[in-house]
């Protein structure tokens, strides 16, 4: 972002943790991202627990960091969300006048007494429209909260992600790298931490594997813009070259 704002992840629920189900939310949300040119700086995965889900939130929102939250913004007795947010903010939850329409317009009658629950938010956010079902997700100081249902989440996230933040949009980087067979990394290091300092625009990142034969192989790559991208991967190459290492690209 333009103000060096971080970008993190809030995903809510016992059934990720316990592994119930796996989570999508981190896959869409690089794919929503990276053609902006943004990245995550972090993610924290929480159960639905109130005491320790109020206590992350009163520490994300002290920071300036921009929070997309999923998860927990139902109208039954485990989703806390809403009102954990509310209590760590110190304000009341009130009915949205525009969520209780939209609620409404897709339930009638039906949305009553429960489902108009969920057009509780804390006072003064405003509601993100929700694509499936029209049941709103809410904003409030940089906080976006969704449902935990990928297929509603992401389109929620992209309105967020254009409607609040387009100008804050970045150039696309790139990412490049080889793979450097039967090497270990701690021969790399010193080249590395060369690179590092020749490239300060560049990430470098190196991932070794160990297959099932036990060979080994480095991932190593860069990530940054593209006309720096290619410099540093021609570095790369002419250093694995003077070594006579066997490589490829990826």
């Amino acid at each position: 972002m333009s103000d060096k704002r971080a970008i993190r992840l809030l995903i809510i629920g016992d059934e990720i943790l316990s592994g119930k189900r796996q989570d999508r939310h981190l896959g869409q949300a690089n794919a929503l991202l990276k053609p902006r040119g943004l990245a995550l700086s972090g993610v924290t995965l929480l159960g639905d627990v109130p005491d320790l889900l109020q206590q992350q939130l009163v520490s994300s929102f002290a920071s300036r960091d921009i929070v997309f939250c999923f998860g927990g913004i139902g109208a039954t007795p485990d989703d806390r969300t809403r009102q954990c947010a509310a209590q760590a903010l110190g304000l009341p939850l009130e009915r949205h006048s525009q969520a209780v329409k939209e609620i409404e317009a897709q339930f009638g009658e039906q949305a009553y007494p429960l489902r108009i629950r969920m057009a509780e938010y804390p006072k003064g956010a405003e509601i993100i429209p929700n694509f499936y079902n029209r049941v709103p997700g809410f904003s409030i100081q940089n906080h976006h909260f969704m449902p935990g249902f990928p297929m509603m989440a992401k389109p929620m996230m992209e309105w967020v992600l254009d409607h609040y933040y387009a100008d804050d949009y970045q150039a696309i980087s790139v990412e490049r790298s080889i793979r450097i067979i039967n090497e270990q990394e701690s021969a790399w290091i010193m080249f590395m931490e060369q690179f590092e300092k020749d490239f300060p625009n560049l990430r470098l990142f190196s991932l070794p594997s160990i297959h099932e034969d036990d060979s080994r192989s480095i991932e190593l790559g860069v990530e940054g813009l593209e006309s720096d991208v290619d410099k540093g991967l021609s570095v790369l190459v002419k250093e694995v070259e003077a070594r006579q290492c066997q490589w490829n690209y990826l």
